[in-house]
This record gives structure tokens, C-alpha cells and sequence, in this order.
């Protein structure tokens, strides 16, 4: 059963501690991204056979089985699935900019230009369920990007296929090629290239301890979005709502794995009993019980606070992943909450409609590391080029500042360079 704690600033701070770590698996992924820089795609359909349990002949997923997909999917999915990406385009196409010019008297030109990554890999995984959400997420920002090349590698099924809905998600988000491997051996195919799966410039997407930890060590060899741990929801509730509601937007993130945490603060006792006895009614219900009374009684907890200012303080100390605002006037303290990765505003908006609907990005920070970074957004998909133009006349002006500068460095070469145009011209 999930606990009750009360909140005290001092005496309580192992209360709003971060998740702890999951096992350490850097040896095996290490000798798994070894292998595959070494062997390529041999390695690859090794690993589906030890891992995925399937023997494949090719790893590259063709249009043919993409449009076998597209026809055994129902019609009513697919077409949620492009109001789905029609949200997401709109809310993303926001997120757009321009780089600038700035000219700074005669003979000054300093400029940003913006521009798309050339390679994208977007790992989707596969396993115990099936995620078509996250092909959205993170296909359609990167194409908004105007990314050329968008690559996805998700694992296959042991019929030796991919989930039908989510190729049918790749077809909507405009995936440019697919390819059928899972896990570290994904990480590493994509971060160093095989014969059969191209070689990127960054990787984006969820995974499980394997993945997150592939991530963490090519990173360097391609750029990456984020080190996703476990799944997190936290609600902050007034008395006023129903129990049952808070319950299952708890267990909403419950269900995702056993290291996720669900955690409720209110400054109500009548509300934290209430939805402590309906997360035990809701829980039987659940086709991955299992998984939810894992989290549940590991790392799931209600908070008691003195008052709701005070359950902003704490929820920005544990800087959640999701955040809700389950109170009558949510707008006013959204300005109070300073480290989230999304927040949903008052009664209505369960963290669900972010996963799937709203348009907003569902891949987010984790851990605590909302206090440092962001949802995953166009920004991730672009980068940004400095450029800078001087005449003779502007650099003769500021050559001696400069060559100033270099010496207090001790890096007279710098100087030269400052300062040999004009002594040339003389």
C-alpha cells in the first residue's frame, strides 16, 4: 500500500529524495557497443536472436511491410493517430526561429545562422508495450527541424516483424527509413554505422536501463537528447477533488515500469486516506497490476503539507517529470513552479492528454534533471552556426585591443594574427 508521510523542511529531506539508481549495466553495454563497431550487422542479428528471440534475414523494414501495416491497422486508430500529429505539428511549429544579423558600425557583420542536423536516429522501444506516442514526439519536431534523414530502429517482434501501429505511426510522422533492432545494439549501430544502418548525428528516445546507458557512452560520437530514467507523475491536490481521479492519473505512470514513481502532495489527510484505499481499488483492475504495485508500494508516496505554497516548494525540490496542478485556481501558482518538465493546469487535464494528444513533447526530463533541462522540442534538432565578418578598416580599429587580450593569455601567435594585417599593409 502506498504511504503517508508528513512533510517537515528539516527532519523530512529523504522524503523528496531522487529515485534511487538502477543496477549498473555499463560492463554488458560496453561489450555490446564493442561488438557491434567490430562486427556490424552480424552482431546485430545475433543479438535478435539472443535477445528478441527471432532470426531475421534483414534488418531494414521495406515499404512493403510499412503498407501491410497501414491496412491492418483500424481506420479510427490511424486517423487519431493524425489528429494526434496534427496537434503536435501545431504546438511544435511554434517552437521555430530565425537566426539574426548584427552589423555594428562600418565594416562589422556578426550573424547566427540556425540549421537542421543532417542524420537523426530515433530509438522506439519495444518489449512490454508498444509506444506509436513516441514516434510522434520525436519524429515530427525533428522533421519540423527540416532534419533530411530521419532513421528509426525499434525492436521486432518474434514473428520477426514491428509492431504494426508503430510503423503506422512512422508512415504518419514521415520516418525516412526503419530498421529492426532494439536496445544497446541499437544505440551502437546508429552511433558508429553498420552496413545496413546508417550512421547519425544524434539520438532521441526512451529506453530501458540498457539503452539510457548505450546513450550515455556514444555520447560524444553523436550528440544525444537526454538520459530518460524512470517515469514520474506528481500531483499536487486540494481537498476538493475526488479521490478516484487522483488515483488513476497516479497509476497512469505506475503502470509504465517497477522503478516508476507516483507521488501525491496535498495539504488535505481526509484526501490522502481517500486516494490512498481508491489506489487500491483501481490497482485490480489493471491489466499490468504487476508492474503498478511495484511502483506503487517501492517508490510511490502522499505527502502531507501544512499548505499548497509549501507542496510548490517541495514539488520543485523533486522536479518532476510530470506535474499536475489539481487545485481550483492552477494558473495562479504555475508562475510558482520553477523546475518541471510539463505541467497540466487544474482538474481536467490528466498527464495522459500530454502523453498522447495536446501537442506538447511527452519526452522529458527525469530524476530531478527538470532543474537543468527541457522536453524534448525543435530545439534539439537544429544547431547553431556563428559567423563574423570584418574589413580592414574594422579590424585595424580593434587589433591592438585584441592582441592586448591574447598577450595577458600568454598566446602571442594570437596576437600576430590580430595585428600582422596591418603591419603587412605598411
Amino acid at each position: 500500500m502506498i504511504r503517508i508521510v508528513e512533510y517537515k523542511a528539516v527532519e523530512d529531506r529523504s522524503i523528496i529524495a531522487s529515485p534511487k539508481p538502477i543496477n549498473d549495466v555499463s560492463e554488458t553495454v560496453k561489450e555490446i557497443i564493442s561488438r557491434v563497431k567490430a562486427e556490424g550487422d552480424a552482431a546485430l542479428l545475433d543479438y535478435a536472436a539472443r535477445f528478441d528471440k527471432v532470426t531475421l534475414t534483414s534488418l531494414a523494414v521495406d515499404s512493403e511491410e510499412i503498407e501491410e501495416a497501414m491496412g491492418s491497422v483500424d481506420a479510427g486508430f490511424i486517423e487519431i493517430l493524425e489528429r494526434s500529429a496534427r496537434n503536435i505539428r501545431e504546438f511544435h511549429s511554434k517552437q521555430l526561429r530565425d537566426g539574426f544579423e548584427l552589423r555594428r558600425g562600418e565594416g562589422v557583420v556578426l550573424g547566427q545562422r540556425i540549421t537542421p542536423i543532417e542524420r537523426v536516429g530515433l530509438y522506439v522501444p519495444g518489449g512490454t508495450a508498444a509506444y506509436p506516442s513516441t514516434v510522434l514526439m520525436d519524429a515530427i519536431p525533428a522533421k519540423i527541424a527540416g532534419c533530411p534523414k530521419v532513421v528509426m530502429v525499434t525492436p521486432p517482434a518474434k514473428d520477426g516483424k514491428v509492431n504494426p501501429v508503430i510503423l503506422a505511426a512512422a508512415k504518419v510522422a514521415g520516418v525516412d527509413e526503419i530498421y529492426k533492432v532494439g536496445g544497446a545494439q541499437a544505440i551502437a549501430a546508429l552511433a558508429y554505422g553498420t552496413e545496413s544502418v546508417p550512421k547519425v548525428d544524434k539520438i532521441v528516445g526512451p529506453g530501458n536501463a540498457f539503452v539510457a546507458e548505450a546513450k550515455k557512452q556514444v555520447f560524444g560520437v553523436v550528440s544525444i537528447d537526454m538520459i530518460a530514467g524512470p517515469s514520474e507523475i506528481l500531483v499536487v491536490a486540494d481537498g476538493e477533488n475526488d479521490p478516484r481521479v487522483v488515483a488513476a492519473d497516479m497509476l497512469s505512470q505506475a503502470e509504465h515500469d517497477r522503478n516508476a514513481s507516483a507521488v501525491l502532495i496535498t495539504d488535505s489527510p481526509a484526501l490522502a486516506k481517500g486516494v490512498q484505499g481508491a489506489i487500491e481499488e483501481l490497482l485490480e483492475g489493471m491489466e499490468r497490476k504487476d508492474i503498478a504495485r511495484a511502483s506503487v508500494d517501492n517508490n510511490g508516496k502522499i505527502i502531507l503539507v501544512e499548505d499548497l505554497l509549501t507542496g510548490i516548494d517541495v514539488a520543485n525540490e523533486i522536479a518532476p517529470e510530470h506535474l499536475e496542478l489539481c487545485v481550483s485556481d492552477p494558473f495562479s501558482y504555475l508562475e510558482k513552479v520553477k523546475h518541471a518538465g510539463s505541467v497540466f493546469l487544474g482538474r481536467n487535464c490528466p498527464e495522459a492528454i500530454g502523453d498522447y494528444y495536446a501537442g506538447m513533447n511527452h519526452t522529458l526530463p527525469t530524476c530531478g534533471t527538470a532543474r537543468f533541462s527541457s522536453p524534448l522540442s525543435v530545439d534539439d534538432f537544429v544547431k547553431k552556426t556563428q559567423y563574423a565578418y570584418y574589413s580592414a578598416e574594422a579590424l585595424s580599429e580593434v587589433a591592438e585591443d585584441v592582441a592586448a587580450f591574447a598577450r595577458k593569455e600568454g598566446l602571442t601567435g594570437h596576437a600576430r594574427s590580430a595585428t600582422i594585417r596591418s603591419e603587412e599593409r605598411k
